[in-house]
């Protein structure tokens, strides 16, 4: 992917894997409407922090780090769990989810969170904060970190995002990345599937299956030289 850093290092003896992190998620109660918001991203969040991203606990200031934004911050719990799994913060915050003198709250707080770029829960903000900081990235010359968004699919219906998408690949911002989490909660769908939006913007894209964790690392380790990429991961239907 970038250049620099190299890939996150971690104790893998003693750090919890993928197979704990429902465990970790099952220490955070009192949101439990937004437990499929939650669920639908746990797979691409973990491949990304564990095979993609140079971010980690050491390098949170390192203006060299990629940047993750969570736009679908109404559903935290598997980001948290993802994050104390890596070490940026300790796994026993997690029963404190949602309390008052908590820093994991129920939309994520950049300023309380270790490793959040942003605060988010407002869905369609966050694909134009990632323009934002892409852009901002190469106006300071720096061509290596990688700027990565997650938003559902229910966020497209929000104008704001398709004005990002048209802005990004007119520019040819290349090292913005957007995760979509498909589970059907959309009211307008995309005739011909989501990723031949991003196409008709002139992004890079490809439609995965969410849960199939070789499928969601060679989709975004895929090269795509002069223009952003999009990944769109299927997951089940919320209602399912």
């Amino acid at each position: 992917m970038g250049t620099g850093m190299g890939a996150p290092t971690a104790d893998t003896s003693t750090s919890p894997g993928f197979h704990e992190l429902p465990g970790l998620m099952g220490l955070m109660t009192g949101d439990e409407k937004h437990g499929p918001a939650a669920t639908s991203t746990l797979d691409a969040l973990w491949v990304l922090y564990d095979r993609v991203l140079r971010a980690s606990p050491a390098t949170v200031a390192d203006p060299e780090r990629d940047r993750f934004l969570l736009s679908k911050g109404h559903g935290p719990m598997a980001y948290y769990a993802v994050l104390a799994a890596k070490g940026f913060f300790p796994v026993d915050w997690l029963p404190g989810f949602g309390a008052y003198n908590s820093p994991l709250g129920h939309h994520p707080d950049r300023v309380l969170v270790p490793g959040a770029e942003i605060g988010s829960g407002s869905l369609g903000h966050g694909l134009p904060l990632a323009v934002g900081t892409a852009l901002g990235l190469r106006a300071q010359g720096r061509t290596g970190p990688a700027v990565w968004v997650l938003i559902g699919d229910a966020e497209l219906d929000e104008g704001s995002n398709h004005e990002a998408l048209a802005y990004a690949g007119a520019t040819g911002l290349e090292r913005l990345h957007t995760l979509v989490i498909d589970n059907s909660s959309a009211t307008h769908g995309w005739r011909g599937g989501i990723a031949s939006r991003f196409e008709a913007a002139g992004w890079s894209a490809t439609t995965v299956d969410g849960r199939d964790h070789q499928a969601l690392y060679e989709a975004f380790s895929a090269p795509h030289p002069g223009r952003p990429h999009g990944v769109v991961a299927r997951v089940e239907p919320k209602d399912a």
